[in-house]
């Protein structure tokens, strides 16, 4: 058994220190003070792409979600609400390469306490962070896929559940057959982690009673030409669908689909929940009827928790109180390394942090997942996703769904 590794569907498609100081007591040098909780003063980095092809994505937003969570904190008087926090971003360049140059500027240069991670590029700063910096806290979305996010005992922790990229799970055929559909298609982009999701909702279609019908697994990236997609997808008699690929390629097809006339039982996105869609007035109405599936408890489950990231949202100018990915990413990502501070202690330094978090069984995302992260195992056999369907311009939850959980299939 490992670490656990429960749901977020989204982070399978997105295409995460020698320490600042050699005093292993005294954390990332002046980034980690060492004394009291009230004294304590952090530094932390958020490595994003701020330039290349997917800044036009996360940009700013992943400190935004950083920023948002650690105001609501303050806000409510947490046990460690008196630290000094200080955040500092480092730009992946939408690249491996440029992801690794980013850790070695936070750890060498910037001598932060943790890195906070929104990058599908990370793995390449993975092997470094592991070995040269192995003392610093990494903390992130794991939607690069790098398997040290899910190793127990190191320096790593996802702050999201992030399931096994090869793991089968019931819960997409489950909720194919659940609107009808007998024949399952879908599409992914020609990179491991959206094959895998494709191959994994295939294997879990078919364990529900679907048939298999049009499988594109080399969808190109960025591309706008569905109409070999479209074509498949009607001759091969397929009538529900998943896409493990961006929105913007998911809407393509969608939108390609409608304007042949060809009619689904429903279809599937991997992507899309959030304010970036409802921010569209024509993909909404595009959008119309498409379902999405969630790793955390959405916004409109109107809990405690959920209202407490709307609100924070909204403090941020999102109108609707729903993030976009790299914010939400942001904002988990922040949460952990508060929880963590708390489980270790306020003025706790980064070697207690680790160990800390590495024998911590507790971290729900403040009330947002279905199950609690536990850091010492590696996967756990059960996941939990909330569905929600675009109507009109609100996502509305699907009855029994929100969350639906299975057992491991394979």
């Amino acid at each position: 058994m490992t670490r656990t590794a429960i749901g977020a569907s989204c982070a399978l498609l997105l295409t995460l220190a020698a320490c600042g100081s050699d005093d292993e007591e005294g954390g990332g040098g002046s980034s980690s003070g060492g004394g009291g909780g009230g004294s304590q003063s952090i530094k932390i980095g958020v490595v994003t792409p701020l330039s290349g092809p997917s800044a036009a994505t996360y940009g700013d937003e992943a400190r935004t979600g950083v920023e948002a969570r650690l105001a609501a904190y303050v806000e409510d008087g947490g046990e460690c609400a008196d630290v000094e926090f200080e955040v500092v971003e480092a730009d992946d360049a939408s690249n491996p390469a440029g992801a690794l140059t980013a850790a070695q500027r936070l750890v060498q240069q910037e001598e932060v306490f943790a890195i906070l991670s929104t990058s599908s590029s990370f793995f390449g700063a993975t092997q470094y962070v592991t070995t040269q910096a192995a003392d610093v806290p990494v903390l992130g979305d794991a939607s690069d896929q790098s398997p040290e996010w899910r190793r127990p005992d190191n320096n790593m922790f996802p702050a999201q559940p992030v399931p096994d990229p090869e793991a089968v799970y019931p819960l997409v055929g489950e909720y194919m057959a659940a609107v009808g559909g007998t024949t399952m298609g879908g599409a992914s982009f020609p990179v491991p982690a959206s094959q895998g999701a494709l191959e994994a909702a295939s294997q879990s279609a078919e364990a529900a009673g679907l048939e298999t019908g049009y499988l594109n697994t080399n969808f190109p990236i960025g591309s706008t030409d569905v109409g070999p997609v479209v074509l498949g997808i009607e001759d091969s008699g397929t009538d529900v669908l998943y896409l493990p690929i961006t929105f913007d390629s998911a809407l393509a097809v969608v939108e390609g689909l409608r304007q042949n006339d060809v009619e689904l039982a429903g279809v599937l996105a991997a992507t899309g929940y959030g304010n970036g869609l409802l921010d569209s007035p024509p993909a909404v109405e595009a959008a119309q009827g498409v379902s999405f599936s969630v790793g955390y408890s959405p916004v409109e489950m109107n809990t405690e928790a959920t209202e407490r990231l709307a609100q924070a949202v909204r403090d941020q100018g999102v109108e609707s109180g729903i993030p976009a990915y790299a914010m939400t990413s942001g904002w988990f990502n922040a949460d952990l390394l508060l929880h963590g501070l708390e489980v270790a202690g306020c003025d706790a330094t980064q070697a207690e942090f680790i160990e800390a978090l590495n024998t911590d069984a507790t971290y729900d995302g403040s009330g947002l997942f279905a199950n609690p992260i536990d850091y010492s195992l590696e996967d756990q056999p059960e996941l939990c996703l909330w569905f929600v369907t675009l109507e009109g311009e609100e996502f509305v939850p699907v009855e029994n769904a929100a969350p639906a959980c299975g057992e491991r299939l394979n």
